[in-house]
């Protein structure tokens, strides 16, 4: 990821997944204990290499589910330990699946990649200028809302997505669409808008029926509208080299089609 919405610890552990997916996914049903053993000290190490708390991994090979286990902590007052069945926030890598959702329309014949932003809202700066593509390539030139790697405190009040756009979205564009990249939550706030808008459904149900239902994926939870359970792991975070500390909770409003998913490592290497 080039920046997480909000990066706090513990470790997602999805992008350990990944990585240990294309690096040691080696078996059908289950990995040769050598190899689970060294997965499970790579990860050991990546903790004690960051001051993470915890970490949850799943192992895919040849499409299918090889290894799923969770390290280290969940919670550290009071501890709790790292479960594979709990749900971590997926941070940015919620935007894969926004993309997912424009792809699936584009597909459906809703809109074009190629379509002006202008098509579905027009009162945006330069919408007749500025594609959907641009929006998803982050190369849109419309001013990152959440360029800190922390919740700022006017993050702690709610907001909508008309909200964000009309204060990020509708002033002067950073550059000319298309001619430089620059990560862009605003843009995907817009691509968000635009599934709605293509669809007739809120974004999280398109997903829903399109994506994680077909998928088998039953851990979902839209952490823009709820927190996790008692059951699943706290965010942290620390100033310079103080102690982890409780990170906040962003208002209502922030995370929307840019970071609002939280899932099992499992149900993410699904």
């Amino acid at each position: 990821m080039n920046r997480t919405i909000r990066k706090v610890v513990p470790i997602l552990g999805m992008a350990l997944s990944l990585l240990a997916s294309l690096a040691r996914g080696q078996a059908n049903a289950g990995l040769p204990a050598e190899m689970g053993a060294a997965i499970d000290a790579a990860a050991r190490e990546a903790l004690a290499a960051s001051g993470a708390p915890g970490a949850s991994i799943a192992v895919v090979r040849d499409g299918k589910l090889a290894y799923v286990q969770a390290y280290g902590d969940a919670k550290i007052d009071p501890r709790a330990p790292a479960r594979p069945p709990m749900r971590y926030s997926i941070g940015s890598v919620s935007k894969q699946f926004t993309a997912t959702a424009i792809l699936m329309l584009a597909e459906d014949g809703k809109l074009s990649l190629d379509d002006p932003v202008s098509r579905f809202l027009p009162d945006l700066t330069r919408a007749n200028e500025v594609t959907i593509r641009q929006l998803l390539s982050h190369t849109s030139g419309y001013q990152d809302y959440w360029p800190q790697d922390y919740v700022p405190p006017f993050m702690l009040q709610e907001v909508t997505a008309a909200a964000i756009l009309d204060q990020w979205a509708k002033k002067p564009l950073d550059f000319e669409p298309g001619t430089q990249y620059q990560y862009s939550n605003t843009g995907y706030v817009a691509a968000g808008v635009i599934v709605e808008k293509a669809s007739g459904k809120p974004l999280l149900e398109f997903l829903g029926s399109r994506v994680f239902s077909p998928l088998g994926m039953g851990s979902i939870v839209d952490i823009d509208r709820q927190t996790l359970g008692p059951n699943d792991p706290v965010g942290y975070k620390r100033y310079a080299l103080g102690p982890l500390r409780v990170a906040p909770k962003e208002g209502k409003g922030w995370l929307f089609a840019a970071g609002e998913l939280a899932m099992t490592a499992e149900d993410l290497a699904r």
